[in-house]
């Protein structure tokens, strides 16, 4: 399982990782708006609430890590303080990499402690994903014994110099790993029998199909050579993974392709055809028809789109 999470965390491009110390002074209450990045927010000390809009408020304590990966928009306050005030936005402040902590609110001695992250994945690749997880997923008590995934994290954040060559690369991977941890945690409370992307990365036979279809998404996968990975009969294996993945394997698959033809048409010069033939294709025809298919115009007029929308 551990091998299939990385490479599916590898294919959706977590970038820009950005964090930042916040020390809470009540009354306080900041507001973050997101614009489409993910985020999460670590409790060090103190209790605050975590309001999304349209959902219950969420109290969280010393130890506890909320991480609201669809990019929503979100409020946190102290638990004495009304909701509803003119609040400032932490995500505008976190912004380049700084070790002075944000101070927020009106006292003078810190009531709460937090660390706060942004950054991004790629949606179209992260999709599946996404879908997968609640809007908030909570960590509960990490902190007050904290794990050595979490401790080695903080305390190489903590050294990490301005302005040292390849920094932008520790942090992002260092935002990997946290979102890695607790997506094993997520895994591990999910209920047996549970319909979920995430839940096939429990079942080691399509965890093990599923690797090998991100690994060689260029491979002429047939039903009859993932059941054999799966080490299961044909039929067995195509109900078990539409019944978890909600597809059937070769739509899955499909699927896939083209999140990944849509990504290297965003974000490399690759021709076409060379294109066509990483997701599978025998020829650029058949890709060409097929990207229309699912995305509604021919891939190099969504390159061109992508090209016109990323330098408005």
């Amino acid at each position: 399982m551990d091998d299939t999470l990385s490479q599916l965390v590898d294919d959706i491009h977590l970038s820009g990782g950005e964090f930042r110390y916040v020390e809470a002074c009540a009354p306080w209450g900041f507001r973050f708006e997101a614009h489409g990045l993910s985020s999460f927010h670590l409790v060090l000390a103190g209790q605050v609430e975590l309001s999304v809009e349209g959902e219950t408020p969420v109290r969280l304590e010393a130890g506890d890590m909320a991480v609201l990966s669809s990019g929503r928009d979100h409020t946190m306050r102290d638990l004495a303080t009304p909701a509803g005030g003119h609040w400032p936005d932490l995500a505008a402040q976190i912004h380049g990499h700084s070790h002075e902590p944000v101070r927020i609110g009106e006292g003078e001695q810190p009531t709460a402690t937090l660390l706060s992250a942004r950054f991004r994945f790629d949606a179209e690749m992260a999709r599946p994903l996404l879908s997968a997880l609640p809007s908030v997923l909570l960590i509960r008590g990490i902190s007050d014994q904290p794990p050595p995934w979490l401790r080695i994290g903080l305390e190489f954040l903590a050294d990490e110099g301005i302005g040292r060559p390849g920094r932008q690369a520790i942090v992002n991977r260092l935002a990997g790993i946290l979102f890695i941890e607790c997506l094993r945690t997520h895994l591990d409370s999910l209920p047996e029998g549970a319909s979920n992307w995430l839940r096939a990365l429990r079942d080691p036979a399509l965890s093990a199909v599923l690797s090998a279809m991100h690994q060689r998404p260029g491979h002429a996968w047939n039903v009859p050579e993932l059941a054999a990975l799966a080490c299961l009969s044909r039929s067995a294996f195509a109900e078990r993974f539409t019944q978890v993945l909600g597809l059937p394997p070769l739509s899955y698959l499909a699927e896939h392709r083209m999140r990944l033809a849509a990504w290297q048409l965003r974000h490399t010069r690759q021709p076409v055809c060379r294109i066509a033939e990483m997701v599978g294709y025998a020829s650029e025809t058949a890709f060409s028809q097929a990207f229309k298919r699912s995305h509604g115009c021919a891939p190099s007029r969504y390159r061109q789109q992508s090209g016109d929308a990323a330098g408005a």
